[in-house]
């Protein structure tokens, strides 16, 4: 597998698993379900998880593949593997508030380095090329022919008026607390890996995440930052948060532009 072969596959799969989950999206209504660890989980999440699977299958027999609705894919351990969220932020599909994606990543020693996050409801798309530089496409989203791109970049931050992103659901007083360190100049909510894309372009420069993550929530949206000059470290003591961790869950971490001075936790 190359990374010419894997950037076309990816961007189709998310665009054909955005549009089934559209489909669902705008119908009267959906079965919610709870699964074992009390997680929401809709039809929606399963039809885009099933188009998903087979596809990279199909394309990458060979490459270990890793997806949150797959349960048994979760005991999994390699040094390279495909990781897939069919439907980040289900609670946002619920309340119908728009801000959930598709994230689709490849994760190389420990480093999310391809992915693309795709936000159907928001008609925002990002990813990156075959080179590792991270883009975001604009128009029709045809599966079969990639539209107009333009490269995206962090923000040249300046640290006395910082812009800061911060979970729609699951914002507290602990994230509240560690942004109160910081000059903010605005601070935005969002739901799902749009937050990371919103440092990836500037949009923001901070994203404290204080709350529990699985790899698949952010390995794409890492991917697209890391594409746009970003980083993301661990909240305890800013090294960087790396994939292929026992049972896939996350400690805290910040996602940020490096013009960003970091305050400790």
């Amino acid at each position: 597998m190359t990374y010419d072969d894997l950037i076309p596959v990816i961007r189709r799969l998310a665009i054909e698993a955005g549009e089934k989950i559209m489909e669902i999206y705008n119908s009267d209504e959906f079965e919610v379900k709870v699964k074992s660890d009390e997680s929401p989980v809709t039809a929606a999440d399963e039809a885009a998880d099933a188009l998903i699977s087979a596809g990279l299958r199909a394309a990458f027999p060979d490459v270990m593949l890793v997806t949150e609705e797959q349960a048994d894919s979760h005991s999994k351990s390699g040094d390279t593997f495909l990781i897939v969220d069919p439907l980040d932020g289900t609670k946002e599909f619920i309340h119908r508030r728009g801000d959930f994606t598709v994230n689709i990543a490849l994760v190389e020693k420990g480093v999310p380095t391809r992915g693309v996050v795709y936000a159907p409801a928001r008609s925002r798309m990002f990813f990156t090329l075959a080179d590792g530089s991270a883009v975001e496409e604009t128009g029709a989203f045809d599966p079969a022919a990639m539209g107009e791109i333009k490269l995206i970049r962090v923000a040249d931050s300046n640290n006395d008026a910082l812009m800061v992103v911060a979970s729609k659901s699951h914002r507290d007083q602990a994230t509240d607390d560690y942004i109160n360190k910081y000059a903010v100049k605005d601070s935005k909510s969002a739901g799902s890996s749009l937050k990371f894309c919103l440092v990836a372009t500037g949009e923001a420069d901070l994203y404290p995440r204080v709350g529990r993550t699985m790899e698949w929530d952010t390995a794409a949206g890492h991917a697209v930052l890391g594409g746009a000059g970003g980083q993301v470290v661990r909240f305890d003591d800013h090294t960087p948060l790396t994939y292929g961790k026992e049972g896939y869950a996350n400690p805290f971490f910040i996602a940020y532009a490096p013009g960003v001075e970091l305050k400790k936790a």
